[in-house]
């Protein structure tokens, strides 16, 4: 069985018993950041596995190789990312591909996810949502990044480093026009914080105040009026 174990975005509470249960009952640990992933299990005095594979952006198809072939040969795994759930903005979807391919039963085991708490603390329409990941770093692809859903009548939500979040911030504006939006900086941890307004009020606001952290972005979608006059 590939489990696909949810680990805590910050709060080290979040995590459940059945993730815990999961984690002791592992054969082999595939993980994001194997330091990472080694301190949490520390926290919960669980025993490292006998085998612990590194499987993240890089090396996903050759650690993906040697994990399809523990499942193989009966072992269970467990797969982990640093915070979250594997597959979410993370190479662990094309595992879970592979082991489907193969026959392989998944099992996820729930747990924390940043966009769906950004989303629900947002204040925003969560009765349909796209996720959207990372945006691009490059200026024309994150203007376009928003100009295809310009139309979506759909709340956006996204990643962002600290470090771009204004600018990202900023082409969500230009591009989308005066819409409310959600910047959530460190959800589950002791300085979590919620800030709320225009895109365009909320661009000036991080240009102004660097970000520290961990990000998730919410953004309404067009409303219905708005879609009546186009």
């Amino acid at each position: 069985m590939l489990y696909l174990v949810a680990t805590p975005i910050g709060n080290l509470s979040d995590c459940s018993p059945r993730v815990l249960e999961t984690l002791r009952g592992a054969e082999v640990l595939a993980c994001e950041d194997t330091r990472r992933t080694r301190q949490l299990l520390s926290s919960f005095s669980i025993p490292c596995p006998p085998l612990v594979i590194s499987y993240r952006e890089g090396v996903e198809e050759k650690a993906g190789a040697r994990i399809i072939a523990e499942l193989k040969a009966g072992r269970n795994v467990a797969l982990c990312t640093d915070a979250g759930y594997p597959g979410v903005s993370d190479p662990g979807f094309r595992l879970v591909r592979e082991a489907v391919a193969e026959g392989i039963a998944v099992s996820a085991i729930p747990g924390p996810c940043a966009a769906e708490i950004a989303l629900v603390v947002s204040g925003l329409p969560t009765s349909s949502w796209t996720f959207l990941g990372f945006p691009p770093r490059k200026p024309g692809a994150l203007r376009r990044f928003f100009e295809e859903e310009a139309e979506s009548p759909h709340t956006l939500v996204c990643y962002e480093s600290p470090f771009r979040i204004a600018r990202t911030l900023q082409a969500a504006a230009e591009t989308l026009g005066p819409r409310q939006a959600a910047v959530c900086l460190e959800l589950t941890k002791l300085h979590e914080r919620v800030e709320r307004g225009t895109l365009q009020a909320l661009a000036e606001k991080f240009a102004a105040e660097p970000a520290k952290g961990e990000i998730a972005v919410v953004i309404a979608g067009l409303g219905r009026e708005a879609r009546r006059q186009r």
